[in-house]
């Protein structure tokens, strides 16, 4: 994470969101992410409150605050559709490990084993707290202004207060996927209405509610049901090869796809499988670098895109891999290259088109807000929408000097160059450093909550 630095003297505008306040990003290169806005190589965004108010070059805007963007490119945060929060702690434990344990060579460390049935069950409230609030910070460092957040650590309601209120002090946009722990403390669904009443009782927030309706569970029907009751979206798993390569079609013969559910991997799922998905307006979030390093089986993006699915990006486990955006568009642009380019060379002739840059930050802002049920939010640079920015440094020493602007961002740059980041019109990141964040004492808390999870759960951390 960044260095902290006293943002006050870097001439930050003050009061960013408040109702009252205006203020011009001025200059930058402008990659709205709207067709109907267009882009600009030199632009302003004109924010008043949390929303968007105008985007176009040379704006008038007397008596706004103004943020220099020369050099820098201004464009929508990122969303990650899929992120378990709590496992902050376990950061780099499982590098190397896969899935589960299939029988075959290289299973024995597994995420199965040791994550979910060994140490989340130790998780004290305190511990899903500190994990949350690190890294939906760490994560808006990186640019990623929203999370779909699957932290299933519900082992009791005090568990699932502290997750929530890890995502409220963090203070970027969530979607808390409400789902089950385990042991005797663990009432869901039953703790909806009291959740519904006390958390979400507005729509004017940052924080949203969807719920967990995994398909491994034998009363996923009855969670489903629940949320639809309540207008809820469904977030669920599936990996094909445990033994779920067909459910989605039977899920079709009993009438229960929609585009209210978000399907996360859909590895190794049948072909059925997919022209169902396809028809019923079921959404995808992708996890390209952990479904090729865990064995969940080879990313369907093209797969989707043939039944013309449209994915999202999501960061699944830091247990396994980083949870920045930049890893995951690059991992999807060259594996969906990679695959058709492979093609080219044996010969084929009637290719599916090759991903482009603008496609893969299109899966990561666009389709991510689509996916998260919050497109009438987020996901553009779009007038009315709510100012979820980011501005990336274009004239550091590993993108100067700028010739393209969707291929420096999505081929070139990493969390360093995320200068600024903007939550509903606030300032969470100024050139640099996350603002009014107290990282050594953060991180001493999240270490101490590291050692208490292992020694609970009797793992040893090897730390070579």
């Amino acid at each position: 994470m960044s260095r902290e630095r006293d943002a006050s003297d870097r001439d930050m505008p003050v009061e960013t969101g408040a109702s009252h306040r205006r203020y011009l990003i001025r200059g930058g290169a402008v990659l709205s992410m709207d067709p109907k806005v267009g882009d600009f190589v030199r632009g302003d965004v004109l924010i008043e409150g949390k929303k968007i108010v105008a985007v176009g070059p040379r704006l008038h805007a007397p008596g706004a605050a103004v943020i220099d963007a020369a050099g820098m490119i201004v464009m929508p945060g990122f969303v990650d559709t899929h992120h378990h929060q709590y496992q902050t702690a376990l950061r780099g434990f499982l590098a190397d490990g896969l899935l589960f344990n299939d029988g075959l060579p290289h299973g024995q460390k597994n995420y199965l084993d040791y994550v979910h049935s060994t140490i989340t069950p130790v998780y004290r409230p305190q511990d899903a707290y500190i994990a949350e609030v690190v890294s939906s910070l760490s994560q808006l460092d990186a640019g990623v202004t929203t999370v779909v957040d699957t932290s299933q650590v519900g082992h009791s309601p005090e568990h699932t207060d502290a997750v929530i209120r890890g995502l409220q002090d963090a203070g970027r946009r969530a979607v808390f996927v409400y789902s089950p722990g385990v042991g005797p403390g663990s009432i869901f669904p039953n703790d909806l209405h009291r959740l519904q009443s006390r958390h979400f009782s507005s729509k004017d927030q940052l924080l949203t509610l969807a719920m967990g309706g995994e398909v491994f569970d034998p009363a996923f029907r009855t969670c489903w049901s629940i949320a639809r009751q309540n207008g809820l979206g469904i977030v669920s798993h599936l990996v094909g090869s445990i033994g779920q390569g067909t459910l989605v079609e039977q899920l079709e013969r009993e009438g229960l796809l929609g585009p209210d559910v978000e399907f996360i991997h859909a590895s190794h799922i049948s072909a059925n499988s997919w022209k169902a998905i396809a028809e019923s307006g079921a959404t995808l979030s992708i996890a390209a670098p952990i479904e090729m390093t865990m064995r969940h089986g080879l990313p369907p993006i093209q797969t989707a895109l043939d039944h013309g699915v449209q994915p999202s990006l999501s960061v699944d486990v830091e247990c396994t891999m980083t949870a920045d955006f930049f890893t995951q568009m690059r991992t999807v642009l060259t594996l969906q290259r990679a695959l058709i380019n492979e093609r080219a060379l044996n010969g084929e002739t009637n290719l599916p088109a090759l991903l482009t840059c603008r496609d893969v930050i299109r899966f990561a802002t666009v389709e991510g807000a689509r996916v998260a049920r919050l497109s009438q939010k987020v996901g553009s640079l779009t007038p009315g929408k709510e100012a979820d920015i980011v501005l990336l440094r274009a004239d550091a020493i590993n993108v100067a000097p700028l010739n393209n602007v969707p291929g420096a961002v999505v081929t070139l740059m990493e969390r360093s160059n995320v200068d600024t980041v903007i939550v509903a019109g606030r300032i969470r990141k100024w050139r640099g450093a996350l603002v009014g964040v107290n990282w050594p004492h953060l991180r001493s808390t999240l270490e101490a909550s590291r050692d208490y999870v292992f020694q609970a759960a009797g793992i040893q951390r090897e730390m070579f």
